[in-house]
């Protein structure tokens, strides 16, 4: 098989490709963007969880926190001290 497919990548080198999505609706910019929104909703939910501990890593939540009040969004009781 990897001789096929070297031979065929040859072949087909120097003529063009076309790759198409044409149920795909967004851009690649609104993909990446989406994609960020629910990494932020994600890290979010987290930092509202109060059960979860922080000792180690307070300084770094503390920052996450800090970015998130600057946004406008609230991160429950990780900020009430």
């Amino acid at each position: 098989m990897e001789l096929a497919v070297s031979l065929l990548s040859k072949l087909l080198e120097n003529h063009q490709m076309s790759v198409s999505f044409p149920q795909l609706d967004l851009t690649a910019p609104e993909m990446l963007e989406s994609a960020s929104y629910q990494a932020l909703r994600q890290i979010h939910e987290i930092l509202l969880d109060d059960t979860l501990s922080d000792p180690e890593c307070f300084h770094k939540i503390e920052h996450i926190v800090g970015v998130f009040e600057h946004l406008g969004a609230d991160c429950g009781n990780r900020h009430d001290f």
